[in-house]
């Protein structure tokens, strides 16, 4: 007869993993697309990879990408700067101070880039000389609006106050998720509402607001490119220009391409360091962490 503590002890679990023909039927269906792909990019001969290689870095085009990236950095500067005093505006308990802000949102955002982009660039249509003195009375100084808002600082206004209107609300929407009681507490600490936004709610709110803001850099890099409707050298009119000459349509376009994927991929990675600074201390800033959590081996399937 065998001991009580071999009796009771149960018998190994034949476990049987799960089949999954689904997923390697779309994993050998993805992999024929991208190998049919891959051979379609390598073998046509109308890509016209040494035309791509000839312009890559050709001084035109160098030239149109300097130029797209001053303008989103400082159109980006403009729109967070606005869009933070924007934000405050909005939600501050001046009825004045919030209408006049939810008015500025609701115009740049109600209407077109494009328009506002012509708009800026024909100021001079509408007031031929912009001048800086007491309101009713005597002017201190005048300037030509044709020589005062060329078309770079008609880029950079359209650009910049469109996108403050956006950023606006992405700040809001940081500056209100944290929770009110945290600014209460600092008001019975003695702190202003300057330095409870400074020192409390804004380092809070911006895991919240730097994801957003990545994306509409990212975004403006490519919106950089409507300034050809007034006629703004960037890369893509660089590389226009190029191809009305040659006819090389599709390497030069390959060209653009190439750059935007570049500096785009630069920002993606510039963004995952800054969520990774402003969300230390929580597992927020860690998606895959989140999306795909690790199991302890311990814990029971």
């Amino acid at each position: 007869m065998s001991p009580p503590s071999e009796r009771e002890r149960p018998k190994p679990i034949e476990a049987v993993p799960v089949r999954h023909p689904g997923r390697w039927v779309a994993v050998a269906v993805l992999a024929v697309l991208a190998a049919m792909f891959v051979n379609t990019v390598l073998t046509n001969p109308n890509f016209r990879w040494p035309i791509v290689g000839e312009y890559l870095f050709a001084p035109p085009v160098l030239n149109g990408l300097r130029n797209t990236l001053i303008l989103t950095l400082l159109a980006m500067l403009v729109g967070i700067v606005g869009g933070v005093a924007l934000a405050v505006m909005r939600l501050s308990p001046n009825p004045v101070l919030s209408s006049v802000s939810a008015l500025y949102i609701w115009l740049f955002r109600g209407t077109p880039l494009i328009a506002q982009l012509l708009f800026w660039n024909f100021l001079a249509a509408l007031y031929p000389r912009l001048s800086l003195g007491i309101p009713f009375g005597p002017e201190f100084v005048s300037f030509d609006t044709n020589q005062l808002i060329n078309q770079f600082a008609a880029c950079l206004l359209g650009l910049g106050l469109n996108e403050a209107a956006y950023m606006a609300e992405i700040v809001r929407g940081g500056l209100q998720s944290v929770d009110q009681g945290q600014s209460e507490a600092a008001g019975a600490l003695g702190m202003s509402r300057a330095q409870t936004l400074r020192r409390i709610v804004l380092p809070q709110a911006m895991r919240v607001i730097i994801p957003p803001t990545g994306n509409e850099t990212i975004s403006m890099l490519k919106t950089t490119s409507l300034v050809v409707v007034i006629g703004y050298f960037e890369l893509l009119t660089s590389v226009q220009r190029i191809y009305s000459t040659n006819f090389q349509t599709i390497p030069l376009l390959i060209v653009a391409a190439a750059w935007y994927l570049l500096l785009t991929s630069l920002l993606s990675v510039g963004q995952y360091y800054v969520e990774r600074y402003y969300g230390r201390g929580t597992n927020r800033g860690q998606t895959g962490a989140r999306l795909f959590p690790r199991r302890n081996p311990e814990q029971p399937a």
